[in-house]
This record gives structure tokens, sequence and C-alpha cells, in this order.
């Protein structure tokens, strides 16, 4: 549906897009994720025909948007702010859109009321706008952006004004409406949970460029680089060196954790000998109760520090020989009983949860 060929930005000297090239499927979600400044709101504003490109394409359905301005593009904007109209009515924002549509008023009015009942809000049509909440208010600008049935809908961090449960809810009802509208979305966020939970595919900026485009499996458990792991998520990171290779795998030698063999698909980039380091989730070791015994590797270490969430619990265990904790998360199960700072443990681990990064 969407495609970008060599995208070059510039602003003045500053070079904001770094030769983007990447395609976006017809009816996928699709995420632009990174830091501040990254280029992602950028590229998406390019996408919309709000910003002119220096060099390279932009298609559309495989259309070049170089001649084609904003107003003609097939695409709508949800934006940051919502651009809700206060003195405007829920029923008169959603039918901005149609003012200079010729098709008849009750086609119009059917349209709107169509779109209303699309995204949860059937009835609110004569409620003033300034009186929703944050999440109707966000609702009222999708039903607003959907209803001239765009081919791409754009999403410019559209939930960052919500609080958390809010911003959850509303996170599945993107997904479900997503689906059944069944037009290509491309959300732009900052919030690697957001992306992970919504999206199709991902695309991780840094600096004007795409590090890694996959989709969010691939990206949690196998980043094709360090910066992207430290990025996504949390990841702990051990001092490690490559002792050799063969067979389709490495050798490796990691602190904590000794020596060890690993596939070489864990290991993004080319792998010579030498000084290395070795990423796993928190969630990939566990940490051995009394009477438990290890399905693969063990070691141990000391608790560190203890943080409680609830449902679950997050131990910083300084691994013997390791300087620096790793974090290491475990459920709370029925019975299990939540460690206290200063605690020996035994830690269970597997070289198949390993990323080798150079």
């Amino acid at each position: 549906m969407i495609e970008f060929r060599d995208v070059h930005k510039y602003y003045g000297d500053y070079h904001a897009l770094r030769g983007i090239t990447a395609q976006i499927r017809a009816g996928e979600f699709f995420s632009l994720l990174g830091p501040s400044g990254c280029g992602k709101t950028t590229l998406l504003r390019t996408i919309a025909g709000f910003e002119d490109i220096s060099s390279g394409a932009v298609l559309i359905d495989g259309k070049d948007m170089s001649q084609v301005p904003a107003n003609k593009r097939p695409t709508n904007m949800v934006f940051q702010s919502y651009a809700i109209f206060p003195h405007l009515s829920v029923q008169q924002n959603v039918a901005f859109g149609l003012r200079r549509d010729t098709r008849p008023q009750a086609e119009k009015d059917k349209m709107v009321a169509e779109a209303l009942e699309m995204v949860g809000l059937k009835g609110y049509g004569a409620r003033a706008a300034h009186a929703l909440s944050g999440g109707q208010r966000q609702r009222v600008a999708l039903a607003r952006a959907l209803i001239l049935k765009p081919k791409v809908l754009l999403l410019d961090e559209p939930l960052s004004a919500l609080d958390k449960k809010m911003r959850e809810q509303m996170q599945v009802e993107l997904i479900k409406l997503q689906r059944q509208v069944g037009i290509t979305f491309v959300l732009v966020t900052h919030d690697q949970e957001e992306a992970l939970v919504m999206s199709d595919r991902i695309a991780v900026m840094f600096e004007g460029e795409i590090a890694q485009l996959a989709d969010p499996e691939t990206l949690y458990r196998r980043p094709n680089s360090r910066r992207v792991a430290d990025f996504i998520g949390v990841m702990n990171f051990l001092p490690a060196k490559v002792l050799g290779e063969a067979g389709g795998h490495i050798q490796v030698e990691a602190a904590g954790l000794g020596a060890f063999d690993i596939e070489a698909q864990q290991a993004p980039g080319a792998v010579t000998g030498g000084e290395a380091s070795v990423g796993f989730r928190p969630e990939t070791l566990t940490i051995l109760y009394e009477g438990q015994t290890a399905q693969d590797r063990e070691t141990a270490g000391t608790i560190d520090e203890v943080v409680y969430y609830g449902d679950m619990t997050y131990y910083d265990v300084k691994l013997d020989g390791v300087a620096a904790p790793v974090r290491i998360s475990m459920r709370n199960v029925f019975g299990r009983p939540v460690l206290d700072v200063g605690t020996r443990t035994r830690v269970a681990w597997s070289p198949g949860a390993l990323v080798l990064f150079r």
C-alpha cells in the first residue's frame, strides 16, 4: 500500500530522513517506533503530504505522490491533540470532512451515524464536544478520519494524552477497529509496549534511519543490534568473549554464566573472535526455589533489589563474578514467596534465550 524509495529529507543542513526504503502492506497495522527526534513523525507527514521530501519517492497504492497535494491523497490523519472543535457537537465534528460533499444530507447523516457506531459512540451525536472525556474525544477524531473511507489512516501518537488504563483499553479497541475496517493503519509512537501490542510489523528508527523492521516477536526475541535490543523493553547485558565457531554454532564465554554454545542465528551481524556481550530478557531467567532443579543451566547470585508489582516481582540479582545486577521477572503465583534483599539464590537459564552482540 505504501512504499518508500530512498527517501531523504533535509531541513537546511539537518538530515532528518536518511535513505528510507521500506514497504507497508495493504491492510496491516504498521508502527513507526523510536525516541524523540528520530524522524518517525516526519516520515508519517511525508505520507500525508504535509512534508515534501528532498529526494526519493513515496508511493501510495502504486502511485507516486510527489505531485499529489495533501488534500488529494487517499489518507487521513488523527493528530496527537485530536483537533476536536469544542464549539461543535459530536455529529458536527464527525461530519466536518463532508461539508463540501455534494451527497444529500440524509446520506451524510447516515454516514455520520455509521462512523459513530463504528467507534462505539452510537447516540452521542448531539452531545457537545467539550463535554467528552479524553477517550471519547479520541474516538470522535477516529470517526471523523474514517468517515471518508481513506486507504490509509495515519495516527500520530493518538493515545499519549490518555491515562494508563484508558490507553490500554483504547489500544485493544484500535486493534479491533483496524480489523473491522480493513484499511492500512500507520502509527507513530515512542511507547515500545504500545507498538508491540498493536502492530503487525514495526520499524524501529534512530537518527533518521530504520534500524530494524520486523514483526513484534522478532524484534523482541531477536533484535539485530544492541541498540535495538536496549530500546525494545528491558534487556540484560553481560560481557562475553567469542571463543570460536564451528558447525553452525558459536562458542561463547560470558561473565556469570560460564562457557556455552549458541546457534549462529542468535548472533546478528558478523561474528569474529574477541570481546562481545550477550543479552537476555528478564523473563528468560528463573529463580529456583527450594526443591526445584534447572531444566538446562544453573548459576548462582545474591538478590540486590526487589520491586513488587502485584502480579509480578522484579528482582535485581548480582550473579557471582558480575558487578552489575541483572533483572529477573517472576510471576507471583499462589504459594510462591517474595524473596528478601540479600537472599542467596540459584538462577536457571538457557543458552537458547541469549542473543550475542558485537
